[in-house]
């Protein structure tokens, strides 16, 4: 899940706006967040603030956990920051979700009337009004993403806001998402994309995901019936939203043909063959990269061309598939 301009990987757990999303999202995958440079557990006084920086920790993050090929999750601003990263790394995402987000930030929507005030007005609320409870920022803040929320809602989010971030990092943060403008790099992403947005939503105008569903040539788009960009768990657009997550991401594919699979074997080269080998006896991508003296990006390339080949969306599906073939034994040895 790429980063939102709103973190802290610990407090968010006692959000009443994420918490949902956290505890609907981890039953079924595994989840990979991250606090970007500026925010809850990362460092707080970072300088060097940008688009490409988040990219980069986005890059280094996943790196860091060794995902071969996964899904990705990108939610309001994390948005560009997915379509950036499935751009440059198709050979790595299989599937794109994006909840109401956007390809172009505020200082990019030349044709919306007033969008230049109405930056300068929130960038100077957050200045002020950060954090404090009873400021009419949080107020605002509160009723933008969730206007049928409690005031409970409203105090949920001042806690995450003084946990998250500094006043002045909150502002640079939302200077950098003015300038985004990712429209060059959907029109480069090529796998299965699942757009969702709420349709009465006032943080995003719908028109910005309708752009990315002509943008991302194989995407689906979903209009939620709510005024609140993040569900409250008791309406029936989070149960709707929460349908079409499950139904998108548990697509399987269908059961590979034997004899199929036999001649795709054949079909790898020898160092394929040697990692998909590996693999089946239960190995990492560090490991493998021991064993086969190679640089651990080379063994995710090669991994990558494998699970083409052989037709398979992750390890555990590689792992049975060439276990089934005799792979993955263990080596005798004789003296």
């Amino acid at each position: 899940m790429s980063a939102t301009w709103l973190t802290h990987l610990q407090q968010q757990w006692h959000s009443l706006a994420w918490r949902p999303w956290l505890e609907a999202l981890s039953k079924t995958h595994t989840l990979l967040r991250y606090d970007p440079r500026g925010c809850g557990l990362s460092e707080r006084h970072a300088t060097d603030i940008s688009f490409e920086t988040w990219i980069s920790d986005f890059e280094a993050v996943i790196d860091a956990a060794g995902f071969d090929r996964f899904p990705v999750l990108g939610v309001c601003q994390g948005g560009p920051i997915a379509v950036e990263y499935t751009a440059r790394h198709p050979e790595r995402v299989n599937q794109l979700v994006l909840y109401g987000t956007y390809a172009r930030g505020r200082s990019k929507r030349a044709g919306s009337p007033h969008e230049a005030e109405k930056a300068q007005v929130l960038l100077d609320l957050t200045k002020l009004g950060w954090g404090k409870e009873n400021h009419a920022f949080v107020q605002v803040w509160a009723s933008q993403f969730q206007p049928g929320g409690s005031l409970d809602h409203l105090q949920s989010w001042s806690a995450l806001q003084n946990a998250s971030t500094s006043a002045e990092t909150a502002a640079q943060l939302m200077r950098v998402t003015f300038d985004i403008d990712v429209q060059a790099a959907a029109r480069r992403v090529r796998c299965p994309t699942l757009i969702i947005h709420p349709a009465h939503g006032a943080v995003v105008p719908i028109e910005e995901a309708r752009i990315l569903g002509g943008l991302i040539e194989d995407s689906r788009f979903v209009e939620l019936d709510t005024v609140n960009h993040m569900p409250l768990a008791n309406e029936p657009a989070w149960q709707q939203l929460l349908d079409e997550l499950q139904k998108f991401l548990s697509r399987d594919r269908p059961e590979p043909d034997r004899e199929a699979l036999a001649k795709r074997l054949t079909e790898l080269t020898r160092r394929e063959h040697e990692v998909l080998n590996e693999i089946a006896q239960g190995l990492d991508n560090a490991q493998i990269a021991v064993r086969l003296a190679l640089a651990e990006k080379t063994v995710r390339n090669h991994i990558t061309n494998v699970f083409d080949k052989i037709g398979v969306d992750n390890r555990y599906q590689a792992i049975v598939l060439a276990r089934e073939a005799g792979l993955g034994q263990p080596q005798q040895f004789t003296s």
